[in-house]
Formats: structure tokens, sequence, C-alpha cells
């Protein structure tokens, strides 16, 4: 559908509705350790730098295998790869919960940030093509996505934390399941079995456009910044599993209102740059 059109985000086909759900659970995985990083060093015999590695290997694996996504799914199709990245973070999920020291713990979050790459990067485009009311709309529901995910992450890692730290990852497991299953029944159409080949290059490709290469390192600079203090916190914080939890839950619902209401409301007045150039050191003087 063109870019061009308009309409409500909330009136949308069953299948994007499907993948919203997934990249709710997905983006859960960002935060799900946060509050539990305390009790995973406690019961693990893990100093916090040991515990903070659950937010390195996976973010690691995540940000490199990103780089092929798009190369995978156009040519193995966007359904197949969404469904393969959801039964990995699945399998992962379930034996970071059954495992007995932290290394197991680091190892299988790195098998879980694949399954998170493959997922996140198509899931994207999956919305974007079969979303109504054009790739504002659709992009505007991913981003509402990602912050109700990373509010509902801490906050269900705080409240499955209290009973084990081991609560959070069976709880990401059977969610993702029920993810799984609901792609598999209501992700059809043919615009989504028909992949374009992309060159595995296309990623680097893509970086010699100025504005794109400015915004990728502008991008790189605040996720570092912001996973400092999201893998950092809970340490200086001394809250217990639910404390933290409710913590970054404020936050990431802060995310979601504000990127599905009020930043469409400042860049329809402002140019993008001005809300942007405005928002980082906003964001980071707090």
């Amino acid at each position: 559908m063109s870019g061009a059109t308009t309409g409500s985000i909330f009136k949308q086909p069953r299948q994007v509705w499907a993948v919203a759900f997934a990249c709710v659970v997905a983006f859960m995985g960002i935060g799900l350790v946060d509050p539990i990083l305390p009790s995973i060093a406690a019961d693990l015999e893990a100093t916090p730098t040991q515990a903070e590695l659950l937010f390195t290997s996976y973010l690691l694996i995540t940000g490199l295998a990103m780089l092929i996504t798009s190369f995978i799914s156009s040519r193995i199709g966007a359904k197949k790869t969404l469904l393969i990245g959801l039964g990995l973070i699945v399998v992962f999920a379930f034996l970071a919960a059954i495992s007995g020291s932290v290394e197991a713990v680091i190892g299988f979050r790195a098998g879980w940030g694949l399954g998170n790459a493959l997922f996140i990067s198509t899931a994207l485009a999956t919305i974007v093509g079969a979303a109504s009311g054009g790739s504002s709309a659709a992009i505007i529901l991913y981003e509402a996505a990602l912050g109700l995910g990373i509010a509902v992450g801490p906050l269900l890692g705080g409240l499955l934390g209290t009973v084990s730290w081991r609560g959070p990852f069976f709880g990401t497991a059977v969610l993702m399941a029920i993810g799984f299953l609901a792609i598999v029944v209501l992700l059809r159409g043919p615009e989504i079995d028909r992949p374009k080949p992309v060159r595995l290059s296309a990623p680097f490709t893509a970086l010699r456009q100025p504005a794109l290469a400015v915004l990728a390192a502008t991008a790189f600079l605040y996720n570092v910044g912001f996973f400092i203090l999201l893998a950092y916190t809970p340490f200086p914080l001394g809250f217990t599993a639910i404390g933290i939890g409710l913590t970054f839950f404020g936050w990431g619902l802060g995310l979601a209102i504000t990127s599905v209401w009020v930043a469409p409301l400042l860049t329809r007045r402002f140019a993008r740059t001005a809300v942007i150039s405005t928002a980082l050191p906003c964001s980071r003087s707090t």
C-alpha cells in the first residue's frame, strides 16, 4: 500500500496485530532480565559484570545478525524468517530458564539474540507491507509495540522474579510460543510469500548515503548510552525485583505514549531534525 495513505493505526488486518503482538513479546526480552540481575548474581554466585553480560551477549548478537537478516528473509520469505526467529527465542529462553550457571545463561541469551534479530528486523517490513493506513501508521504501530514491550518486559520480569529468577525466562518462552502460533494461523497473503532478493552488502551500501550514515551513527551512540543505564541501574537502585520492574515499566509506558501520540504531533508541526536535536539532549539531561 502507498505510504501516502492515511488512516487510523488501530484499524489493521488480523495479520498485522499478530505480528505486533509478537513484537511486544520480543521487545519484552530486552528489559525482561533487568529486574532479576541482582537475583541472578546472588543465586548463581556471579559478579555484577557477569550478570550484565546477559545484556551484552543478547544485544551484540542481535546487532550483528541484523546485518544479514534481510538477505535471509528475502530468500526464504518473511513468514519463515519470523517463525524461525520466534522458534529460536522459545528454545533459548527455555534453556536459559533451566540453566545452572551464569555462563550458560549468557550463552543462551546470545542464541536468544539471534532469534530476536531474525524476528524484529523482518517484523517491521511485514507490518509495513500488510498495514492499512500507509507506512507512517505502520511505523507508529511498530514503535508502540516497542514501547509496550520495553514497559511490560521489566514489569513481568519483576513480578515473576519475585518467585524465582527463572520465572521470566519460562514466561517468555510461553508467550513467544503463543506468538509463534498466531503467526502460523494469521499471517497469510501473496505479498508476504513473494520476497524480492536483497544483496548481502545492502546494509553497508545504504550507508553511502550521508543522511542515513549520520542517523545510524546517532542511533548507535544513543543506544550505547541507553543500555549502559538499563544494565547498570538495577544494582545501585537497591530495589526489589518488583521495584525495579515498576521503575522501568513507567519509563517504557512513557515511551509508548510518546511514540503513538506526542511524536506524530511534534513532527507535524516542526521539522524532524529539530525534534530529534531537541529530544536527544533532553533525554540525556535526566
